[in-house]
């Protein structure tokens, strides 16, 4: 049973055998994949299920809190399991590859701009865009 699966019993969802296997392509991702390629990968192992099951399948998961939808500004969503453990993104504009990082620093700073702006942090995201170096910008 994969580990969205298990989340989704818990919280109470019906399992039909298309969400099961949605749940087992989400949890083995290790990309950010959209639903067209959620239905790729979704359907190499059940040929029956349809791109419009994938688009209700991911919008209940998102419902209860089970997935994330991610917008990197490429004109597609993407999903990921919701993070156990915060994670921000960093996201290259040429290749559309998603990085996953965490920096200590970086929480630390917006607690603080936010405390310095009169408010107290309660959740946030970041995106980074950017380019990979060039070999000179490197050294």
């Amino acid at each position: 049973m994969s580990r969205i699966e298990e989340i989704c019993i818990q919280k109470g969802l019906r399992m039909t055998q298309p969400r099961r296997v949605i749940a087992q392509v989400l949890s083995n991702a290790d990309d950010h994949p959209d639903a067209e390629e959620l239905h790729r990968r979704a359907n190499a192992i059940d040929k029956s299920i349809s791109l419009a099951t994938v688009y209700r399948t991911v919008k209940l998961f998102e419902d209860y809190d089970i997935i994330e939808r991610h917008d990197f500004r490429d004109g597609r969503a993407r999903f990921e399991e919701a993070p156990t453990d915060h994670h921000d993104h960093l996201i290259d504009v040429k290749s559309g590859q998603v990085l996953e990082f965490q920096n200590e620093e970086i929480e630390k700073l917006q607690i603080e701009i936010a405390r310095k702006l009169g408010y107290k942090l309660v959740d946030h995201r970041l995106e980074l865009y950017g380019i990979p170096l060039s070999e000179d910008e490197k050294g």
